[in-house]
């Protein structure tokens, strides 16, 4: 049976140069990333006498925000759980709380909203990794496109209940997709409260943190998938105890999809500092 996902949170990192100073976020559009035509679609083509069409494209819509200063700045791809992005953030009334953190940081952030452009209100009762992973492709080959951007090595943040696995730190996604150029790969990846598998095997070095009472995304799964790694990338796991899902969620508790949200203000700002001194280190290079 396919359980359901949870709200979860996911970073992709890089290095980029942008010009401008820092202000609200800006609205953006760019076209999801297309998957490549396998060689079983090719066969079937060829034996149905069909011709063989490109997948078709999605144009997705995100939120850039950018910190002060000429740069070159690190350049980050935000994911929104399954639970999509707040109404605010969504209008443009808000900015994200994590765009706004990370802009202070000299990071430029790209959120992504996966779910207006489609229509759909949330996922938290099925799997859609693949059009998320699609989605993360496409913010990458839109950032590197940008004419005053001077050099780049993305990377990124998934938030809520998403697994790390099949989107953009797994080790077989980023061959699925097409035009995008070889050089154009995340370099790290953050995840908070994620749906972890044992199987995942990670392509770059990621950070996980999850709440020990995490009643969606078990603890027990994460620490699985991180002493598993089977000789991919170093992932770090961090569980904070006496603490439940979307605990960096400044929002008050509540119920969500039969599970219990909450914020812990102890719990985000050391989780803060993780992400800051991992972004440091491994988006310096």
């Amino acid at each position: 049976m396919m359980r359901p996902l949870r709200p979860a949170a996911f970073v992709l990192m890089g290095a980029l140069a942008i010009g401008g100073a820092a202000h609200a976020a800006d609205r953006v559009q760019f076209e999801s990333a297309r998957y490549q035509i396998g060689p079983l679609q090719r066969r079937l083509a060829l034996e149905r006498h069909e011709p063989l069409l490109p997948a078709p494209v999605s144009v997705i819509t995100g939120f850039l925000t950018k910190p002060e200063g000429p740069g070159p700045f690190a350049a980050l791809v935000h994911l929104h759980g399954c639970g999509g992005l707040p109404a605010a953030v969504k209008s443009g009334t808000q900015d994200h709380f994590w765009a706004t953190r990370l802009a202070t940081w000299g990071y430029v952030v790209l959120v992504v909203d996966s779910f207006t452009s489609r229509g759909i209100d949330n996922t938290c009762d099925r799997y859609e990794t693949a059009l998320r992973a699609a989605d993360a492709y496409g913010a990458l080959a839109w950032l590197a496109r940008q004419p005053l951007i001077l050099g780049y090595v993305v990377g990124g943040i998934l938030v809520g209940r998403f697994t790390p696995g099949p989107t953009v730190s797994d080790t077989h996604t980023f061959e699925l997709f097409a035009e995008i150029e070889d050089e154009h790969r995340f370099k790290a990846a953050i995840a908070f409260y994620p749906a972890c598998m044992s199987a995942n095997a990670m392509r770059v070095p990621t950070l996980i943190l999850t709440g020990e009472l995490d009643d969606w995304s078990a603890a027990a799964a994460c620490r699985a998938t991180a002493a598993r790694r089977a000789g991919g990338s170093p992932v770090k796991l961090i569980v904070y105890p006496g603490t439940h899902h979307s605990f960096d969620d400044p929002r008050p508790g509540r119920r969500y999809f039969g599970h219990w949200l909450e914020y812990n203000a102890a719990a985000a700002e050391a989780a803060s500092e993780e992400v800051r001194r991992f972004l440091a280190e491994h988006l310096s290079r």
